[in-house]
């Protein structure tokens, strides 16, 4: 690692401003008895085992009852949602997770969605560089001085492109501009298409849906195993703070059950699997799907504990390119129940 980069996220700035506002409390619980409001980065692929979960009814028959299930945009917003007691589960990535926990120790996983990092750099047809087949030195040079679009700041799209910059010395803050588009993938997709952006580090499936409708070639992808270290790596999380935990112990505990007989079924049944992703991804193209189908059953556990190993290298990941300022140790963040290995 050439650079270690400590420029602060937007997101640890309006986490702060929301404890600070709230006198440091947490919250907990808004919601009645029995119901989890759970709300969600995107659409992305890693949030995918709850709307099999959904699907199945596998919530109901575990007695919890979801309530509002509002798609907030960026991690940040999902953060502040769980801080102001709006909604009681946030679906993100281990970064949000991380920033919400340097403002707020109570901060806790619930359960693990994917093992791999599922953000890739896709750039359009006819981008200036060397092919997707070149070293990753290389295209990571190729992006400097480039527009790229990512979902927001403090973001796990963004990190992957402050994590690949920092291994040539660069910080895209100087060396690109970064693009915000938020996490809508037809304005993603849009953005490259029309030039707006010379690249995109956007999360599964905008890779895949900009090479089937020729658009754009996934340049770098960690789940393809193009950067060395993040192979296997805890990404997409479920996580919520400690009042939550306490107020609502036995929904949470529904909730995971059902998520990890979601996780089972994905695994078991690649069919019904293939099916429910046409639904979730509605205006997937069959050549998306396919393509998608064997990078999901690679990315997604067959539980929703927390391996150590996977755990290890997203610290490493965090604290090695100052993402987080200080990322919370395995023990502190995740519950005893869901430590593995």
């Amino acid at each position: 690692m050439s650079r270690r980069l400590r420029t602060p996220s937007l997101l640890a700035t309006v986490l702060a401003l929301v404890v600070a506002a709230s006198g440091c409390a947490d919250r907990g619980s808004d919601t009645a008895a029995g119901t989890l409001n759970v709300g969600q980065i995107s659409n992305s692929v890693a949030f995918f085992p709850i709307f099999v979960a959904e699907q199945k009814g596998y919530f109901t028959q575990e007695g919890v009852k979801l309530g509002e299930r509002p798609r907030l945009g960026t991690g940040a917003k999902v953060a502040a949602a769980l801080k102001s007691g709006s909604i009681d589960l946030g679906g993100g990535v281990l970064t949000d997770a991380f920033n919400l926990a340097s403002n707020d120790d109570g901060t806790r996983v619930v359960t693990n969605l994917v093992n791999k990092y599922y953000v890739d750099v896709v750039v359009g047809n006819d981008f200036d560089g060397p092919d997707a087949k070149a070293p990753l030195k290389d295209r990571i040079n190729a992006l400097k001085g480039k527009k790229i679009g990512i979902t927001g700041p403090g973001s796990g799209t963004e990190a992957l492109v402050t994590y690949l910059f920092a291994q040539q010395g660069l910080d895209p803050k100087t060396d690109a501009e970064l693009v915000n588009l938020g996490s809508v993938a037809t304005a993603a997709i849009g953005a490259l298409k029309s030039k707006r952006v010379d690249a995109l580090a956007f999360f599964q499936p905008i890779a895949q849906q900009a090479e089937s409708a020729k658009v754009g070639v996934n340049y770098i992808s960690p789940v393809r195993g193009d950067v060395p270290g993040l192979e296997t790596t805890t990404h997409g999380v479920v996580f919520t703070t400690q009042g939550v935990l306490d107020k609502k112990a036995k929904e949470v505990a529904a909730f995971q059950r059902a998520i990890d007989r979601a996780l089972a079924d994905i695994h078991a049944d690649p069919d019904g699997t293939r099916e429910l992703l046409g639904k979730y991804l509605e205006a997937a193209s069959p050549a998306t799907l396919d393509a998608l189908m064997p990078i999901l059953i690679e990315e997604i556990p067959e539980k929703g504990n927390f391996p150590r190993a996977p755990f290890d290298t997203a610290l490493k990941f965090h604290t090695e390119t100052g993402l987080v300022e200080k990322a919370p140790a395995y023990e502190k963040i995740v519950p005893e129940n869901l430590r593995a290995g």
